[in-house]
């Protein structure tokens, strides 16, 4: 299967699951200006929104949303035990986590990576993203991972998203258990594979 990814992007989620499942892929690169392919292909054939991911199947047919990937990935080798099942109030607690990662966090990044964004909305937004992130927080000091004692895909798309804030400095010394949980979790090898092919580490 093909991942289509830009380094450090939310892709690096799918990336990390791929590892942590130990599945054979080949990487794609998008540039994001040009919305080219690193084998010279319209990206917007493949995904017509132009963001990553985007998995390809062995047979062709082509998911994006990172949340649907990795559910799909876990699905797929359930035996991994990186989502609970189907049908279950946990697997209802999963979506909550890929749910709240996605809409109150990944998307609060935006004004923080725009370079038109004005220093009035990249402090909105960091604010913003401090309020969110207090949820977070308070799960972590209950739990070791978002689900509980267990990693699951919803843990990967948190690093990704925390890893942003540290890339952009925002400060999280007011959150020492998110801070416990990225050093955790960096130590994981699926994330050291995933950010070492994508030149993160």
């Amino acid at each position: 299967m093909n991942l289509y990814f830009m380094p450090g992007a939310c892709s690096l989620a799918s990336h990390i699951i791929l590892h942590e499942l130990g599945v054979e892929h080949n990487l794609i690169r998008v540039d994001g200006a040009s919305k080219r392919t690193a084998d010279g292909k319209d990206y917007l054939q493949i995904n017509p929104n132009g963001y990553v991911p985007a998995l390809q199947l062995d047979d062709g047919r082509v998911l994006t949303e990172g949340p649907a990937i990795l559910q799909y990935l876990a699905d797929s080798h359930a035996d991994k035990d990186l989502a609970p099942q189907c049908g279950s109030f946990e697997r209802a607690k999963l979506q909550q986590w890929l749910n709240y990662t996605g809409t109150e966090l990944h998307k609060n990044f935006g004004p923080l990576f725009a370079a038109a964004a004005t220093p009035a909305e990249k402090q909105a937004a960091t604010a913003k993203l401090e309020k969110r992130l207090q949820s977070v927080e308070r799960q972590l000091e209950k739990t070791p991972y978002l689900l509980g004692d267990k990693f699951s895909v919803a843990d990967a798309y948190l690093y990704v998203i925390l890893r942003w804030a540290s890339q952009l400095s925002l400060p999280l010394e007011s959150f020492p258990s998110i801070r416990h949980y990225q050093e955790r979790l960096a130590k994981r090898p699926g994330i050291i594979a995933a950010q070492k092919d994508e030149g993160l580490a």
